[in-house]
């Protein structure tokens, strides 16, 4: 099962046009450098009101919340006078914008980026104690309380960024300032933490730092490094609970502050955190959706690399059943803002789902291991719907403005006036008081050559469509093509073969597609095996040759579980991996009074003068009309069906033409 698969490198994979050609250079020309300015407190953004789990419009006011983060480096630092501002988790806005660049500078170097990023580094050295300990807010705020609360107060979570961002760098350019501090703070840790007599037998309360030690690992060589990985794992919910130990210790103490947690995590249980029970134990995400998608990329990663079966498994049984009863159809996680949470199986509200974009792109995360580790299909499909729906809707067509909340269903009424609905936002703000999500999107566009293949000995195994050129190291040869296609919004791709070579290509066919698909080696149809929703060709490739793969892209009507009881009586419409929706722009308002005939025609137009691009499909429908009085209640009803035309767009590009209505799911007429 654990073979020696790996992905490819980011400098040896270009992605320049296409969709995701457009996002990336976004992210070089805009998104880089406006979050630095932001990090650094020079722009004039506003976010909106801002409360413990969600982000508030209710009062149709903003609130200029400034990021603070470099000043808090620099007041650790001693170069500036000041307190801590922010949430406890601030350092790691820097860290994931410090690894955002390392990728961009794999992808091409850039000496004004790189000063930049040497320089926050330096800020970083000079904030770091001499023990090796590293958290701005402990340092300037609570001195003598670090590794007190770490079920609320992110350390270990803050640790476990930098170390990304140390590791990334280090690969990008061979220098190790950052690397090496981050090590001096992980034997900081270990030296404090673990199975061994005499150290506390704590765990993160936020994870994280599993996955980032193991590729500290991977760049180190320390076997120190794993083992802290693999006893985060192997300690989290073991009896007696750490969390409530340590929350006994503080004399029940619980901190509640809407600018500087610890806010009373603790208060949210154990299932919130995961600790619930041992990992190897648990059937089933539970709790905040973030924490799990990292806890479980984690695992995977340590199960690999120590060969664990039985924790691969309960990887496996836990992606079973998210996929099948608790993940959206945008691939959105985590269905309430209470905690930003998992809760039940098939409980996927659409106007009160959370499905933060940081949920969706950790999703991705497990997926990428979960395929480095078995390469079937399913892990791609999954990454697939949540890389083209909910992570890039996380981010506005222009790259100035995000949606931490990522609903299905949005009225602006409701969302200014009903409390439970005021963390659903109808426009995207250009920062957020908790700004996770923009510089977690920036690392994960930027790496994203290394979600596209996996190679495993002389296998290539193409995981997500997209137009680029890849050189792909082989066994003792490379693999050197490229790949043409407009894809998601043309099926056709077409796979140029640059250097002769002996490998086999496996080319996922998606679920979404079915049997529907055909395949040529230079304009000749070739029928081939597929083993794990892979189409295999093993072949001694030829520099002029070509392969294209032609999917079926027509619409589809796509229908929830009955059991999803939002969803009954109700279609969506998929074309490709792309869900689309209506928005009140082009259909006018009262959504929920829309209905799509069965047999109804699905007609796809070509866009391109349109939000930066797409194919809208159009169709007819019905809007449901009251004839009769305007009575809340009645006997006889004089309802009328009139009949509409009806404009789906993709739902990624939604909310980029002002505040308005938007629905995924319709009613469906027959």
């Amino acid at each position: 099962m654990y073979k020696n698969a790996k992905t490819g490198e980011i400098g040896n994979i270009k992605i320049e046009k296409g969709l995701f050609g457009r996002i990336s250079n976004l992210m070089k020309q805009n998104v880089i450098p406006h979050l630095w300015e932001i990090l650094n407190d020079r722009t004039k953004d506003t976010v909106p009101d801002h409360s413990i789990e969600n982000f508030s419009i209710a009062n149709g006011e903003e609130q200029e919340f400034p990021s603070h983060c470099i000043a808090n480096f620099k007041i650790a630092a001693g170069l500036q006078e000041g307190d801590f501002y922010g949430m406890v988790f601030q350092d790691s806005d820097l860290a994931k914008w410090l690894e955002a660049a390392a990728y961009q500078l794999m992808a091409q170097p850039d000496q004004e980026l790189e000063k930049k990023a040497d320089d926050a580094i330096r800020l970083i050295g000079m904030a770091q104690q001499e023990d090796g300990y590293l958290n701005t807010y402990f340092t300037i705020k609570e001195p003598d309380k670090r590794f007190t609360n770490l079920c609320e107060c992110h350390e270990f979570y803050c640790t476990g960024h930098m170390i990304e961002a140390a590791v990334a760098y280090y690969r990008a350019t061979g220098k190790r300032e950052l690397l090496d501090i981050m090590c001096d703070m992980v034997d900081c840790i270990d030296r404090t933490f673990g199975p061994e007599k005499g150290k506390l037998k704590g765990y993160p309360g936020h994870e994280e730092i599993e996955l980032a030690l193991v590729k500290l690992y991977r760049v180190t060589d320390d076997e120190k490094h794993l083992r802290l990985a693999k006893y985060f794992i192997d300690q989290r919910g073991q009896k007696p609970l750490y969390f409530d130990w340590e929350f006994e210790k503080r004399n029940h103490e619980a901190h509640f502050s809407y600018l500087y947690p610890p806010y009373g995590m603790y208060s949210n249980g154990s299932k919130y955190a995961q600790y619930h029970k041992p990992v190897r134990e648990q059937e089933a995400f539970v709790g905040h959706a973030v924490r799990c998608m990292y806890l479980a990329s984690g695992a995977v990663d340590v199960a690999k690399l120590t060969n664990d079966n039985a924790l691969f498994d309960t990887c496996k049984k836990l992606y079973e059943n998210m996929e099948g009863r608790r993940m959206y159809i945008t691939g959105g996680v985590g269905s309430t803002p209470n905690g930003e949470m998992f809760t039940y199986d098939y409980d996927l509200p659409n106007d009160l789902v959370y499905g933060e974009t940081c949920a969706s792109i950790g999703l991705m995360f497990f997926m990428q291991r979960m395929l480095l580790v078995e390469q079937d299909s399913r892990y791609a499909d999954t990454m697939e719907r949540a890389l083209f729906n909910t992570c890039i809707a996380g981010m506005s067509l222009d790259g100035k403005n995000f949606f931490y909340v990522n609903p299905l269903e949005v009225d602006p009424e409701a969302s200014r006036e009903n409390p439970n609905r005021k963390h659903v936002l109808p426009v995207r703000p250009a920062w957020f008081g908790c700004a996770c999500c923009p510089p977690n999107l920036a690392r994960m566009i930027t790496s994203l050559a290394e979600y596209l293949y996996v190679v495993n000995g002389e296998n290539v195994f193409v995981n997500l469509y997209m137009e680029n050129q890849a050189k792909l190291d082989l066994d003792g040869m490379k693999a050197v093509f490229d790949v043409t296609t407009d894809y998601p919004y043309d099926g056709e791709i077409t796979i140029s073969i640059k250097q002769e070579a002996e490998f086999t290509f496996h080319l996922r066919i998606p679920k979404w597609c079915g049997n529907e698909y055909r395949i040529f080696i230079n304009e000749a149809q070739v029928i081939t095996d597929s083993v794990n929703g892979y189409a295999v060709l093993e072949r001694d490739w030829k520099a002029s040759d070509k392969i294209t793969l032609a999917l079926d892209m027509e619409p589809k009507r796509m229908y929830a579980n009955p059991k999803v009881s939002k969803d009954v009586g109700k279609v969506a419409i998929q074309r490709g991996p792309v869900v689309y929706c209506l928005e009140e722009v082009d259909n006018g308002a009262g959504l929920q009074q829309v209905y799509l005939p069965v047999d109804s025609k699905l007609k796809v137009v070509d866009r391109p003068d349109k939000l930066e691009g797409i194919k809208e499909i159009y169709t007819e429908g019905f809007k449901l009309v009251n004839k009769g009085a305007e009575n809340l209640y009645t006997a006889k009803p004089d309802y009328k069906f009139k009949k509409i035309p009806l404009i789906f767009i993709p739902y990624y590009a939604w909310a980029n033409r002002g505040e308005n209505e938007m629905t995924v799911w319709v009613h469906e007429k027959n």
